[in-house]
């Protein structure tokens, strides 16, 4: 599951992006992406 570690940098260039667009959303953003994490790295 190497591929795993390649969307990591995505998805935070995505957060990054939909930030500084929707400011509001940054809280429900963090929250998936530590959520996405910990589930992945749960599965490991």
């Amino acid at each position: 599951m190497y591929h795993v570690y390649h969307i990591e940098p995505i998805v935070a260039l995505i957060t990054g992006i939909l930030i500084l667009v929707i400011p509001r959303l940054l809280s429900y953003i963090v929250a998936a992406y530590l959520i996405i994490i910990g589930i992945l790295g749960l599965m490991h």
